[in-house]
């Protein structure tokens, strides 16, 4: 049985009788920093439950090109799961630990179940659904409407605002995968932020210092 407490950590708008269903019948699994959680093609049989690191979701090309989505953290879920679980339909995302997770699957036979038994579980279904409907705008907003230094910064500012940090170690290499652009424009790109004093460029990582001055 999974500890409750830390259950009510996460997601403390649950109401107790959910959690403790939770608790009854999830498992919690760890999954270590840079290992997939999911791919392309795979199938779900259980929901996911964030309960503590940050996860990046992302769709791969067939050259293996990677292009961000969003991140998932604590007190989130994967809402894609709940999708492709429910209608047994093969992930078109792949999602990989940022840094060491804590997840709790719960098995997709009581998701019907939950939603009219639960009002906080219909709502938080809903509410994943819309966040990351939301999101996804954001980054097709970007990407269509947004020269590529308005989306570095984009990128940068999500980073700091999921990561609660402003310490980069996400290499050139990988930051121009995700926004699906070379490593000469991304390091261009930074070389003038750290010029402007927005970034500081360091060996090993990239420190995120003014970003909020500059215009979304």
């Amino acid at each position: 049985m999974v500890d409750i407490e830390r259950i009510k950590q996460a997601y403390s708008s649950f109401e107790p009788q959910l959690i403790e269903k939770i608790a009854e019948v999830g498992q919690v699994k760890v999954v270590p920093a840079g290992e997939m959680l999911m791919k392309t093609g795979q199938h779900f049989r259980h929901v996911i439950l964030i309960l503590s690191g940050t996860v990046k979701v992302y769709r791969e090309d067939d050259d293996g090109n990677e292009f961000f989505m969003y991140y998932l953290e604590a007190g989130q879920a994967c809402a894609l799961s709940m999708i492709c679980a429910a209608r047994f339909q093969a992930s078109q995302l792949m999602a990989k630990a940022e840094s060491s997770v804590e997840l709790l699957t719960i098995p997709l036979e009581v998701m019907d179940d939950w939603m009219s038994a639960f009002k906080t579980w219909y709502y938080f279904v809903l509410e994943n659904y819309r966040s990351r409907f939301e999101e996804l705008l954001q980054t097709v907003d970007h990407v269509a409407f947004r020269n590529m230094d308005e989306r570095l910064v984009f990128y940068l500012k999500r980073f700091r605002d999921t990561h609660k940090s402003t310490i980069l170690k996400t290499s050139i290499t990988e930051i121009a995968q995700e926004l699906n652009s070379s490593r000469e424009v991304i390091s261009r790109l930074l070389k003038k932020l750290n010029e402007k004093g927005v970034v500081l460029m360091q060996k090993d990582h990239i420190e995120i210092k003014n970003l909020d001055l500059l215009r979304d």
